[in-house]
């Protein structure tokens, strides 16, 4: 497999990449649809395709098993970040390649890693550009490639789940959610790789694979996602005047300014919360838990990038 395209890359080039699988979330659009994404493997010369169409993302990872079962070396996945974690869940540790083509509302992971929301350029990275192999987080048990987190922010995705996915985009739900959210504060112990990092109050807990997360929000400056560690941020933020200062310093870059915001990196780390809190993974709510067991998996994932990004 050639690490990136050249004049002469064509079908013979495509044909090696082996078995291709498409697992796609069939209510997501991007350029001319999946008939478009069809005929742009066809004319890139590949000829062993799997197909898959699902109508919700927590159908994917069933899909991307029996691709797997089927020889797939290569699986595009068509959607959004809850659609990328999915799949990515079920292919991390197995060797096969993911590409990423983002068709979903925010497409964080992708536009992280320079994936462009343009069909025929995310087939070419797919089949033509550089592998990485990148780190995936770890929480109770389910991997992310963006972020996690619990409190303020698995409150507001759960909101933006109901009312505003969908149909308000990136920064723009963030500061709606605040309208709909109390960012309550719930004593909150956070160990990191063994040592006790936080204790007291707080309204939110986040850990980044990524630099930029939830909304477009630029939380994590130095993150990267194949250094092996995670980042981890704590807020001690207290209602919506409090927030809405925290998110203007993380919208300008400058999270560590803020004098609600704590940031560390670690590979280990647990929460202990002393009351229930929903949290959340690349932007996708899942329930109530009073512990959180977070960690780094390093190179658990190969995705296809731009090669110069």
């Amino acid at each position: 497999m050639s690490t990136s395209s050249t004049a002469g890359d064509g079908p013979a080039s495509a044909a090696r990449v082996g078995t291709v699988a498409v697992v796609a979330h069939r209510k997501k659009t991007l350029g001319g649809g999946l008939d478009e994404l069809r005929a742009e493997l066809a004319g890139a010369g590949v000829e062993r395709l799997i197909w898959y169409e699902v109508p919700k993302s927590r159908k994917a990872p069933k899909k991307v098993r029996k691709a797997l079962k089927k020889g797939a070396e290569l699986v595009f996945v068509w959607g959004g970040d809850g659609m990328v974690q999915r799949c990515a869940d079920a292919l991390a540790g197995s060797g096969a390649a993911m590409a990423i083509v983002p068709a979903g509302t925010a497409n964080l992971f992708a536009a992280n890693l320079g994936v462009p929301e343009d069909l025929p350029e995310a087939v070419r990275i797919g089949l033509h550009g550089r592998r990485r192999a990148l780190d995936l987080g770890r929480i109770n048990g389910e991997h992310f490639a963006v972020m996690a987190g619990a409190g303020f922010d698995g409150d507001l995705i759960r909101e933006a789940d109901r009312k505003l996915k969908g149909r308000l985009g990136r920064l723009a739900y963030m500061w709606t959610g605040l309208r709909h959210v109390r960012g309550e504060l719930v004593r909150t112990r956070i160990t990191v790789d063994g040592t006790r990092w936080f204790d007291g109050d707080a309204s939110c807990v986040l850990f980044g694979n990524v630099g930029t997360i939830t909304g477009g929000i630029p939380a994590f400056d130095d993150a990267r996602p194949d250094d092996g560690c995670l980042e981890i941020g704590v807020s001690t933020a207290d209602g919506a005047v409090d927030w809405a200062r925290t998110l203007g310093r993380m919208a300008a870059g400058r999270s560590e300014e803020s004098p609600f915001v704590r940031i560390t990196r670690g590979r280990r780390i647990k929460v202990r919360l002393a009351a229930p809190r929903t949290y959340e993974l690349d932007g996708g709510a899942r329930g109530e838990t009073t512990r959180l067991k977070v960690r780094v998996v390093p190179g658990a994932l190969t995705v296809c990038c731009p090669p110069t990004h």
